[in-house]
């Protein structure tokens, strides 16, 4: 069955009130041009009234206090190709829309999903730093599409954002988190000299959605404490799963490195600079990436995978402080898109799952891959009231689909 989506609406969403302008800069993180990317999401919900109303004035509230989100993208005119905020007040782009299907009709947006992406998307602008829709179903649920560039916001920023206008959604007179912009006080360690442009595949991937049970998780973290004597956690255990079901599957020659790259928060690190009650919701992330031979990740035990794993995240504070002093060869932030780097990123603990408009939390979170050309594993959760963890992933050709979800299965 083919279900049509109706957009009924289109408009700028304006701050309420009167809001600062000029133009913001942004920091050096924020213009890593990795993350000039458009990060787009689904939060499903199973019912609301008249939750279009609602978020679109809640929506223009919020903005009084996050107003750079109601502004415009510019280059500097000197030529240097710096991306600014400017602060105008435009107001964000609010689309409206309907469909007479039911979210049991479409299975709840389960992976496949029943009605496009694209339908439940707002058409993306690249100037504009925000942009949603919230299409309202048959018996009261809806669905909130939200794209947003990575530029202005990691996210723990972005959820940060949500969650301020489901504040305000659900009656509070303001965001119950205060933001702080602060791009300024930003790590900026001097540039590295232009190096050689950017490796990027002429590969095409492909999405696949893979659940792994609690039992799993929790049998793979007894056995490691059994082992090493030290706990790991639920994001160790899925990214090693994830990580050598993906290198066997892609079987590439036994001595070629593979990557798995993660991208850690980093405002623990800045507690001079950042308010310790938290509102900065700019890019404060590090990339940390663990590196072995394929051959090895491939036949390794799960256990000795996690232990890479962790002596990568153990590096982070160290890492963090060189490349805050210009202590650094390669600008860690300069990633190389080949078939042999996996990027993963964890949705779990950003707060999405935690956004309630009034009507109830989501029954689940839908991500999409930022690059097509960018293989990549997002961790989040399978729908409510299921348990264990969600891989939604973009990592595989065609042809090596079959092999990658038959490793998975493996660790379900």
């Amino acid at each position: 069955m083919s279900f049509a989506v109706t957009r009924t609406s289109r408009s700028l969403i304006a701050p309420s009130e009167a809001t600062p302008r000029g133009s913001l800069g942004l920091s050096v993180i924020d213009r890593v041009p990795a993350l000039r990317s458009m990060v787009r999401l689904l939060h499903v919900f199973a019912h609301g009234r008249e939750p279009a109303r609602v978020i679109r004035e809640a929506l223009s509230k919020a903005l009084v206090k996050y107003y750079p989100f109601a502004g415009r993208f510019a280059y500097d005119p000197d030529g240097s190709g710096e991306v600014r905020i400017v602060c105008t007040g435009e107001g964000a782009w609010f689309v409206e829309a309907k469909t007479d299907c039911s979210l049991e009709d479409v299975k709840y947006l389960e992976s496949p999903l029943m009605i496009p992406e694209d339908a439940l998307l707002p058409k993306p602008s690249l100037d504009v730093p925000l942009m949603m829709q919230v299409t309202e179903f048959g018996g009261g649920g809806f669905v909130v599409g939200l794209i947003f560039p990575h530029t202005i916001a990691d996210g723990l920023g972005i959820a940060q954002f949500i969650n301020a206008v489901a504040d305000i959604a659900r009656g509070l007179p303001k965001p119950t988190v205060e933001p702080a912009w602060l791009r300024e006080v930003i790590p900026n360690p001097p540039k590295l000299p232009p190096g050689v442009p950017p490796a990027f595949p002429s590969v095409k991937l492909l999405y696949a959605t893979v659940d792994l049970s609690p039992d799993h998780i929790n049998h793979v973290k007894s056995q490691h404490l059994e082992l090493t004597g030290q706990r790991c956690s639920t994001f160790d255990v899925v990214i090693s799963n994830l990580w050598q079901s993906r290198t066997r599957a892609i079987g590439l020659d036994p001595g070629v490195d593979v990557h798995v790259c993660f991208f850690a928060n980093t405002r623990h690190l800045l507690p001079q600079v950042l308010p310790p009650e938290g509102g900065y919701y700019g890019n404060c992330i590090y990339p940390m990436t663990a590196t072995a031979s394929s051959g090895w990740v491939a036949s390794a035990d799960l256990i000795d995978v996690i232990s890479i794993i962790r002596e990568a995240k153990a590096r982070l504070p160290d890492e963090f402080a060189k490349w805050a002093a210009g202590d650094f060869k390669d600008d860690p932030y300069e990633f190389t898109l080949t078939y042999n780097s996996l990027f993963v990123t964890d949705w779990t603990r950003l707060g999405f799952l935690d956004v309630d408009y009034g009507w109830g939390k989501p029954l689940h979170v839908i991500p999409f891959a930022c690059l097509d050309i960018m293989a990549i594993g997002i961790i989040g959760a399978p729908p409510a009231p299921q348990k264990g963890t969600r891989v939604t992933t973009r990592c595989v050709e065609k042809e090596h689909m079959q092999a990658f979800l038959e490793e998975m299965k493996g660790f379900a």
